[in-house]
């Protein structure tokens, strides 16, 4: 109500306008409320203009001579009747925007869906929590986050920046792994049975069939169908390639930076001794082409890159 009598200060103001981009049912609802709330000041003007008017000619006709001496003047007391109802109005309004907030606030959440096939995506969902979703994956939540906890289920991979609120913890189902963080950075990859997490900022619990780890900045898991739960340090920040478009090899095994290779450039590329799998690699390569990623490795590691039909061979 502060924001619509322009008394809001310039924080409340900004906390509005991030609710009301933070989901299009926001908006509606606020245009909702601000037409009733102007149609409800219009009326109350009119109505003061009309009464002014009214007290002006009788005070004419009784400066004229217009009415009869033999009776006293009627006393005629403005007791401020426009007032009450420019009052009314705005409690009329009060009450309908509490009405109106309940019913909005007490409908039924509908389940949405992002999904990606061959692009990434960037969605806000209705706490204010930004997910970037990576190709070939979906993300369900509802479109209001209601009870005590903001539940999402995920399939295939995508990095979380999850808004802060101590009383309502966000969980993420993706497999049969449950990930709860309060508000923090972290990335959740699930792929062939295989859930990994990786912590950029705060703390995540992972829960898995009973068992519970807690992870810092700069740690990882991965739960396997094993029910293995070993947390690891983070040694490279490849993870974060579909949503940087950077690779940042930091003492890098060169199958692991192969592995990511393949599936953002979409290329079949192989190792073709085994002995060169574990080399270890130090490299940042920004939104390069797959030519120049591969020249790059090949100085770096002094190995030759061979081309074949559909294959690229390292070796």
């Amino acid at each position: 109500m502060k924001y619509l009598l322009g008394e809001a200060s310039p924080v409340e103001k900004e906390q509005v306008k991030q609710w009301l981009t933070a989901n299009a049912d926001n908006q509606a609802y606020y245009d909702e409320l601000k037409k009733v709330w102007d149609t409800s000041l219009q009326l109350a003007s009119v109505s003061t203009v009309d009464e002014n008017k009214a007290w002006q000619r009788f005070r004419q006709r009784i400066q004229q001579g217009n009415t009869n001496e033999s009776h006293p003047e009627p006393s005629v007391r403005r007791s401020g009747f426009g007032w009450m109802k420019i009052a009314a109005s705005v409690v009329l309004v009060i009450g309908l925007a509490v009405l109106g907030y309940w019913i909005y606030d007490n409908r039924p959440a509908q389940q949405m869906l992002a999904q990606t096939t061959n692009t990434v995506i960037n969605d806000t969902l209705p706490d204010g929590s930004v997910v970037t979703l990576n190709k070939t994956s979906s993300l369900g939540y509802p479109s209001r986050f209601r009870g005590s906890k903001r539940e999402v289920t995920l399939k295939g991979e995508a990095f979380f920046h999850v808004a802060p609120d101590k009383t309502k913890p966000f969980i993420v189902s993706v497999n049969d792994v449950e990930i709860t963080v309060v508000g923090t950075s972290f990335n959740v990859r699930s792929e062939n049975g295989l859930t990994a997490v990786i912590v950029e900022t705060g703390i995540v619990r992972v829960t898995h069939k009973g068992k519970t780890v807690e992870l810092h900045a700069n740690e990882q898991i991965a739960v396997t169908p094993t029910d293995s739960l070993d947390k690891e340090p983070v040694t490279d920040k490849l993870y974060n390639y579909y949503r940087t478009k950077e690779f940042v090899c930091n003492d890098t095994p060169l199958w692991k930076l192969v592995e990511v290779l393949n599936e953002a450039y979409k290329s079949n590329i192989v190792i073709g001794r085994p002995e060169l799998r574990d080399l270890r690699i130090n490299i940042s390569l920004y939104n390069e082409s797959l030519n120049r990623v591969l020249e790059l490795i090949s100085l770096t590691l002094g190995v030759k890159i061979n081309k074949t039909a559909g294959q690229v061979i390292i070796e």
